[in-house]
């Protein structure tokens, strides 16, 4: 046997007995510098160590200064409490804390910082420094030098500043896995953004070798005047990811009834609740790199809520391009165990299913809406509104969904080929008219039945006019090659992809049909079996219960063999094995229904891209119209069912552009 010598690079024979080496005791700077290890990877680090202890302060104004990128000088003011003298000392210490004193308090840890060990593995390897102030008496304020000891009183309005100069000093191996000075103040950036991005009511301010390169101005929300939250970060994500973030971004707010940032608690404990923005499907990017995931405040790195995210966006993304989002959850602390990992990046949830249903559900509610509704302004009239209605235009309410028109009594059925456009939202003429106009309060346009026009012989009736004659996607003008609908609405012009916009309005309607109905089970003739590991036996023998609400048996029938008796009826026709093996993974993590839904929705997809109305049809003006109205009260119609647009908006602005007017 050989053991490698990488220091000499060459291979040398193991001694044939172990060399005994006495256990013994670490000395402290030892064991500091073994904890800056794992806390301290790069400036980046300690710069978000020292801002997670600022806002445990109470901090409302938090200033960094670096220099070489944070390598030679890295300093954090803050006006928080302060420290008490007395206390000053025991804060380089390891292990001591002011956020936790027994177990129970690490169980329900609220603060973002709690282990003790940030300030003593730094003052480990580099020089450092508190200046700071208190408000309990203090005629001034003292700076503590974290190598002497040494305490003496100095000016100081209330706050502390921790300084940090050369940085990895006292392991100077570690300098060399430094990137350059331009790379290492990104990180700090990043990790200061990614704090200004949870705290709106916080400001912040960058500086690097004496030029101010970042700066966030506290946006606190005014309660008198009835802002919450929600209208502070969106403020906040302006400023700091820029407004086409949030121009291209809807707000979450799960659930519906709650505002954020106010406590809601169920059974004593605080509820679950999931807000931020969520990007639109045309601005995703080819990285994932502006996904922004918070628990109680803090920046995790979760495969939970990533993967809830993901799936809400399963059927709106073309290939593999990724959402943009900042979503925030909020927990019961005692629900989430963030004594994971040392950098706290990272976060261990007591129901997992249930938070990664929560952020599912929430974004999917938010994304259903078609943003041909949000288009027009709202109407504003004396009957429509009043000018205390602030909510149908605070973006806090959540986006209207109109109801899409009734079914036909011989309207298709699943798995019916659609051979005719206009039975899909035909009006059953034998029941009273179900249009109705919702409050105008809480909507972005309000029909009224007067508005009605009079369809034309055979047409298919659509939904009554607006008030001022405008609607979201506008009027048909003409078809463009058989493939696209050309129509006019306030804004100029809207071109429509009539095959991919009518094959979302199908495949929408088979989903509704399909939930209208219990998930019914289909069971095999002859049992399907396969080899299964330990954790795949004992997922299916825990969560039979849940199994069975998706339409599926799976049960032991040996100690490493697994037996698939029945599955979701909609899915008869697929491979068991395979749905079982993935809808078994997909439970142990996570929420398996997303699989089953999956599945499921692959197969009405292929139905209704096979219902559609075909390119090359010539359509009437009335079919086109109607097109374009169920478009506007369908969910997800915005894009086809593999992710691509179905229609585009070309302003005034654009087509003056094109030639050349007002030059």
């Amino acid at each position: 046997m050989a053991s490698y010598n990488a220091g000499v690079n060459a291979f040398h024979p193991a001694p044939s007995h172990p060399i005994r080496r006495p256990i013994q005791e670490l000395p402290d700077e030892l064991i500091s510098q073994i904890a800056a290890g794992e806390v301290v990877e790069r400036p980046a680090s300690v710069v978000r160590e020292l801002v997670d202890n600022a806002l445990d302060a109470g901090a409302r104004q938090i200033t960094v200064r670096l220099q070489a990128g944070g390598i030679r000088l890295i300093s954090v003011e803050d006006d928080g409490i302060g420290i008490l003298r007395e206390e000053l000392p025991t804060a380089l210490k390891r292990h001591a804390t002011s956020k936790i004193a027994s177990l129970h308090d690490l169980e329900a840890v609220d603060t973002m910082g709690f282990r003790g060990e940030a300030l003593a593995a730094i003052c480990s390897i580099a020089e450092v420094s508190v200046l700071t102030r208190t408000e309990e008496g203090s005629a001034h304020g003292w700076l503590l030098d974290g190598r002497s000891g040494e305490l003496q009183p100095t000016a100081r309005a209330r706050g502390t500043t921790v300084e940090v100069r050369d940085l990895i000093f006292a392991t100077p191996a570690r300098r060399k896995f430094l990137k350059s000075e331009s790379t290492e103040l990104a990180h700090c950036i990043e990790a200061v953004r990614r704090h200004a991005l949870a705290r709106p009511e916080v400001g912040f301010a960058i500086w690097h070798d004496g030029k101010l390169v970042a700066q966030w101005r506290a946006v606190a929300p005014d309660l008198a005047g009835g802002e919450h939250l929600l209208d502070a970060l969106r403020r906040r994500l302006a400023d700091v990811l820029g407004e086409a973030f949030i121009e291209n971004a809807v707000a979450v707010n799960w659930p519906a009834s709650d505002v954020p940032g106010e406590e809601a608690t169920a059974g004593g404990q605080q509820r679950l609740r999931v807000w931020g923005f969520a990007g639109v499907p045309d601005a995703a990017r080819l990285r994932g790199d502006w996904q922004f995931a918070y628990v109680n405040g803090r920046f995790v790195r979760d495969k939970v809520i990533t993967h809830a995210a993901r799936s809400a966006y399963e059927d709106v993304l073309h290939g593999h391009r990724q959402p943009v989002y900042a979503l925030y959850v909020s927990i019961d602390p005692t629900r989430v165990d963030v004594n994971v990992h040392p950098t706290k990046i990272e976060v261990r949830f007591r129901d997992s299913r249930e938070v990664h249903q929560a952020v599912r559900h929430a974004v999917e509610g938010a994304l259903a809406a078609p943003r041909s509704a949000q288009a027009l302004p709202v109407n504003t009239s004396p009957s429509a509104a009043t000018p205390t209605d602030t909510a149908a235009s605070s973006f806090l309410s959540p986006v209207p969904r109109q109801q899409p028109l009734p079914w036909r009594p011989d309207a298709p059925q699943v798995g019916q080929r659609v051979s005719d456009i206009g039975a899909l939202w035909g009006r059953d003429t034998t029941s009273p008219p179900a249009w109705t106009a919702p409050a105008p309060a809480a909507t972005v346009w309000a029909p009224t039945p007067s508005d009605t026009p009079a369809p034309a012989a055979g047409a298919p009736a659509y939904p009554p006019a607006l008030p001022d004659g405008e609607w979201p996607l506008g009027r048909a003008i003409a078809q463009l090659h058989g493939v696209y609908i050309l129509a006019e609405n306030a804004h100029g012009l809207v071109v429509v992809d009539m095959h991919a916009a009518h094959e979302r309005i199908v495949y929408e309607r088979l989903k509704q049909q399909l939930d209208a109905h219990q998930v019914s089970s289909q069971p095999l003739l002859i049992p399907a079996t396969f080899a299964a590991t330990p954790d795949e036996v004992a997922t299916a023998e825990t969560a039979a219960e849940v199994l069975a609400q998706l339409g599926m048996e799976i049960v032991p029938f040996s100690p490493k063999t697994l037996a698939v008796r029945a599955v979701p009826n909609t899915l008869a026709a697929g491979d068991p094995v395979e749905l079982a093996r993935s809808v078994l993974a997909e439970l142990s993590q996570h929420d398996a229904s997303t699989v089953v839904q999956r599945a499921r929705n692959e197969l009405l997809a292929t139905m209704a891209c096979h219902g559609a109305v075909r390119a090359n049809r010539r359509l009437t003006l009335d079919e086109m119209n109607a097109l374009l109205r169920q478009m506007e009260v369908t969910e997800r119609s915005d894009q086809c069912n593999h992710g691509r647009p179905t229609w585009r908006q070309l302003g005034m602005k654009d087509l003056d552009a094109l030639f050349l007017r007002g030059r």
